[in-house]
């Protein structure tokens, strides 16, 4: 339920609200000094009304930053491509599910992430404590548990849109706490993660 009203609120910004928001996004995100001293990091590419990640991964590219996108396998655990800019992703559906843009070169496998420095997270909130609502699929969650078995630590960052930097969200036990929130108004820190 409150998956589905974040959702529609993102469905009713127009394509010029999502652009203006993604470049004020990509402004944020770069100030950020894990993002400085990063030299691999994970992201992905947005889709639909998804705050707009296109600007700020080719900026990162420019910087020399690695940059290791998701490709969603049937189990929906994420495998791991890098990004060699615009052509360098292919259309790809799953299933009844939207089509996504994924990386057409080599696939890194599902332990790539462990390597990275920071992980830009997609969701649909975050709220006062660092707890991320995701879309409810689960392949983050993988990538989060991945990362703690591996005893790793890298930077997590969600972005969103201002008005999805809630009071609190819902969490289940396996749910972890980001580090900071980047909207295109700001960021915001959470102590202590």
């Amino acid at each position: 339920m409150l998956r589905r009203e974040f959702v529609t609120v993102r469905n009713r910004l127009t394509a010029d609200d999502v652009r203006e928001a993604a470049v004020a996004l990509a402004q944020r995100a770069l100030e950020l000094p894990e993002l400085a001293h990063a030299r691999t990091v994970a992201a992905y590419v947005s889709v639909g009304s998804e705050p707009g990640t296109p600007v700020l991964l080719d900026a990162l590219r420019a910087r020399g930053i690695d940059v290791l996108l998701p490709v969603l396998l049937p189990d929906n655990d994420l495998d791991w491509g890098v990004y060699g800019g615009e052509s360098s992703l292919a259309r790809v559906r799953h299933g009844g599910k939207m089509a996504l843009l994924e990386p057409s070169g080599e696939r890194l496998g599902p332990d790539a992430v462990s390597g990275v420095d920071v992980v830009l997270l997609p969701g649909l909130a975050v709220d006062g404590r660092g707890m991320r609502l995701g879309r409810g699929g689960g392949s983050y969650d993988r990538v989060l548990a991945r990362l703690e078995r591996a005893g790793v630590h890298p930077a997590l960052v969600v972005l969103l849109y201002d008005s999805e930097v809630v009071e609190h969200v819902p969490t289940e036990e396996h749910d972890r706490p980001v580090r900071a929130v980047v909207t295109p108004s700001g960021v915001r820190r959470f102590a202590g993660n």
